[in-house]
């Protein structure tokens, strides 16, 4: 399982773009058309730019029959999108032109978030040849960006003929290289954190997250790695089939009611896991009721502050409360 759910697969049709052999069709005589003019692509521009409704159609969907175009969702109030945004513009100046990134700032293109069903920020997309991919939601280490943005190539050449193309430096419509932000002192513990947890190192990466929490209790990264990392460990060697046929012959057992609700959100069942945890904490007092309104906190660190299933969990958790 992957706790940050990236994901290439799932392929979205948007009701206005027109279908992928057309498109596929496009591309080729875009490119056969920019041979004709000294190989000037007709699409060159910047490799990141900021998106909006009105100008979606032209900078975003014509553009993708060109180009893969990387959509980035943001906002400024978002915590995660801070660390995301500039390493996705950054690798965008690095990709030269294999794909082009645009910005969609979600407060002010509320249309663009619904058609694209957005449910939490930062969430990236992909547009090729018309056709909508959701690549994968919340921040996630560069390791795993690159792999998706290799699979989301290799899926536009394969699929759709579409190879965008190379930008040399000083060439027109190249972006400037995002500024390094930083360094912080932890970037090396957390980094190595993240390797651990993706080479399944489970007790290696809650080790190192903890480090890092030592000295920096409130480091947004380390809070997220940690609480995925102990959820990963926990569901470890569990029987699915055992866990929740427990949960479901013992209501009032807190202990299997948490571990069904570990299940439940490994799976992607998040309002599931908090729904059955609200209710557990709704007919119980006391230690039980503690635990399991503990659990609850921890999966919501999972899932991440901005996430609206995480806000209305909250407001139905105070309300079992009190």
């Amino acid at each position: 399982m992957q706790p940050r759910n990236m994901s290439m697969s799932g392929v979205v049709d948007l009701a206005a773009v027109k279908a992928a052999g057309e498109a596929k069709q496009k591309a080729e005589q875009a490119r056969a058309d920019a041979a004709r003019h000294g190989g000037v692509p007709a699409s060159a521009g910047p490799l990141v730019f900021d998106a909006t409704e009105a100008g979606f159609e032209a900078d975003v969907l014509q553009r993708s029959a060109e180009v893969p175009v990387v959509i980035d969702f943001w906002a400024d109030w978002c915590e995660p999108c801070k660390q995301l945004g500039p390493m996705l513009e950054r690798l965008a100046a690095e990709y030269r032109g294999r794909f082009v990134l645009a910005k969609v700032d979600v407060e002010a293109n509320q249309l663009l978030f619904q058609q694209f069903g957005v449910q939490s920020i930062p969430a990236v997309f992909a547009v090729v040849a018309g056709q909508a991919l959701p690549l994968f939601q919340g921040a996630a280490p560069e390791a795993q960006v690159r792999e998706v943005l290799e699979q989301l190539i290799a899926v536009a050449e394969q699929r759709f003929g579409i190879v965008g193309a190379p930008v040399e430096p000083g060439a027109e419509g190249e972006a400037a290289p995002a500024p390094q932000a930083p360094a912080s002192p932890y970037d090396a513990a957390l980094g190595a954190a993240h390797d651990a947890l993706d080479a399944g190192d489970l007790g290696g990466a809650v080790r190192a997250y903890r480090n890092v929490l030592a000295d920096d209790p409130a480091n947004p990264e380390a809070k997220l790695g940690l609480a995925q990392a102990e959820l990963l460990q926990r569901v470890q060697g569990m029987n699915a089939q055992e866990v929740r046929k427990a949960a479901a012959d013992a209501p009032g057992d807190v202990s299997a009611q948490i571990a069904a609700a570990d299940l439940d959100l490994v799976g992607g069942h998040v309002e599931d896991a908090f729904g059955r945890l609200i209710d557990t904490v709704r007919r119980t007092f006391g230690e039980d009721r503690d635990a399991a309104r503990v659990r609850l906190l921890e999966l919501f660190e999972v899932i991440g502050p901005d996430d609206p299933r995480v806000s209305a969990a909250r407001t139905a958790l105070s309300r079992a409360l009190f």
